[in-house]
């Protein structure tokens, strides 16, 4: 009976192995996993920490899905996904109606997170924290001021001991939703700038020297004494850099955190459209920050592979649901409620 039952387990073993069905997890017969789906995305510098955090996260709630995300900035979000060479972008700048008007498909916007853009400096021998106000930025920006004893900078920081060195302005060299961002707020608060310069994700900026990605800019401040350039909030808190306050348009100076970034949103959530493309910079409200901002992710409509469109819409309700959970430890704000549930809604418009 033994040798009988011995013979009829082997004959199942290799049935199965011919049949391509294995035994068992542990048997050496048995057919690898498949890999897993790949997702391929372009886009922002501003948001990276957090994609990099969610798409380590979502692959191990959803271990089929790969999102391989290349941070090089707004702009090669926007054109990568116009060329269709990858599946989704990400842009801190909503896209204009031209913009829009200029691919083949129907784009949806997708707020993820809110942050902020800071004016980081790197000043030898100034370590406290300095004011500034939309207006001395500008001229900041415009070649204007370029002393860091200036009488507009010091009548602002009275007690601070600027010193009589050159100020050398760091910007982006690349195309930007945090220049964007940065250019959208000193366009609201300096008509000299909005004429000479405007706001874009790429400017010709009046002065300076540029550093690709936020990192780029981050490490040249650090790396330049007398420096000041503009970063996302996470990269200063990340490289250690000093970041001042900004007084907003209720005449308050405000330090960028998670609760004046915050301030902002809620300020101008009843103005957000229900495609979702709005400015908050220089928002109202005593406690908001004034240089905040929506970033966005880019989304066809309409998504042929149904194995991608299925993985698409799956990690946009993680990041709506599970994945706000992330956001306050890297120093970005959570979406509002009331956002969140629209987007949640939103997500049907994919077909």
């Amino acid at each position: 009976m033994k040798l009988k039952s011995s013979i009829t387990s082997f004959a199942l073993v290799v049935v199965a192995v011919a049949f391509g069905l294995g035994t068992n997890a542990e048997s050496p017969y048995a057919a690898p996993a498949p890999p897993p789906l790949l997702l391929n995305a372009t886009g922002a510098t501003f948001p990276a920490p957090i994609y990099s955090k969610w798409f380590t996260e979502f692959k191990r709630v959803y271990p089929d899905v790969e999102v391989n995300y290349n941070s090089l900035g707004s702009g090669a979000g926007i054109r990568q996904l116009q060329a269709g060479t990858v599946d989704f972008g990400a842009s801190d700048m909503p896209l204009t109606d031209k913009m829009l008007g200029d691919f083949k498909f129907k784009v949806l916007h997708f707020p993820t997170v809110l942050g902020a853009v800071v004016p980081s400096y790197n000043i030898e021998g100034v370590n406290q924290e300095l004011n500034f106000t939309g207006e001395v930025l500008a001229n900041i920006f415009l070649g204007k001021i370029t002393k860091w004893n200036d009488p507009a900078l010091a009548s602002l920081n009275k007690g601070v001991n600027l010193p009589d060195s050159d100020i050398v302005v760091v910007h982006r060299s690349d195309g930007s939703g945090t220049t964007f961002v940065w250019t959208d707020y000193l366009s609201k608060v300096s008509e000299e700038w909005k004429s000479k310069v405007g706001s874009n994700t790429s400017v010709s900026w009046p002065t300076g020297v540029g550093g690709k990605g936020n990192e780029g800019v981050s490490g040249l401040i650090k790396q330049q004494p007398g420096s000041i350039g503009y970063v996302e909030l996470i990269y200063a808190v990340q490289n250690n850099l000093p970041f001042g306050r900004v007084k907003n348009s209720s005449g308050t100076s405000v330090k960028a955190d998670l609760a004046s970034v915050t301030a902002a949103a809620a300020s101008e959530s009843e103005k957000i459209p229900a495609d979702f493309r709005v400015s908050i910079t220089d928002a109202s409200g005593k406690t908001a920050y004034p240089i905040c901002s929506f970033t966005y992710l880019l989304i066809p409509e309409k998504i042929d592979d149904p194995a991608k469109k299925k993985a698409v819409k799956d990690f946009l309700h993680w990041m709506l649901t599970d994945g706000q959970n992330e956001v306050e430890a890297l120093s970005y704000a959570r979406l509002p409620k009331d956002v969140d549930a629209r987007e949640l809604k939103a997500i049907g418009l994919i077909n």
